[in-house]
């Protein structure tokens, strides 16, 4: 497992309730710098601006979209890894996301089994994708 400790992340969900959930979660298993977006639009700021090593990215969100969103982070800052962490379970937008370029797919529904996992897989250079997923996704 990689060292959880002085890595950067950004949570961007448009949902203020599940950011704290997952910032809280987050901090309790040893990240410390965790930083909240609302929508694509600033996401994308704060990338820009913290530079974060992992970016928590939902699909659904105001202004542009998570997608879109990543795609303008993958050309800010193309060492930021992006995990989806999204309701939809929808195997194509999945194979799109990481396609993209996305680290890592989790189903919202299995997060608080499988988002550390995604995370330290990320951080340790492999993919991941939610259990219900992958026998749709090849890696």
């Amino acid at each position: 497992m990689p060292s959880r400790r002085g890595v950067s992340i950004v949570v961007a969900d448009d949902f203020p309730q599940f950011r704290r959930l997952i910032r809280s979660k987050l901090q309790q298993n040893g990240f410390d710098t965790v930083v909240e977006a609302s929508d694509g639009v600033e996401v994308v700021a704060t990338v820009a601006g913290l530079r974060p090593d992992l970016v928590l990215l939902d699909i659904e969100m105001p202004r542009l979209d998570g997608l879109k969103a990543a795609a303008q982070i993958r050309s800010i800052c193309p060492r930021s890894k992006i995990i989806f962490v999204s309701n939809n379970i929808d195997p194509q937008i999945a194979r799109l996301a990481l396609s993209n370029g996305a680290a890592g797919y989790v189903c919202k529904s299995d997060i608080q089994q499988e988002l550390l996992p995604a995370m330290d897989a990320a951080l340790g250079g492999t993919k991941f994708v939610s259990a219900r997923l992958r026998p749709h996704l090849t890696l």
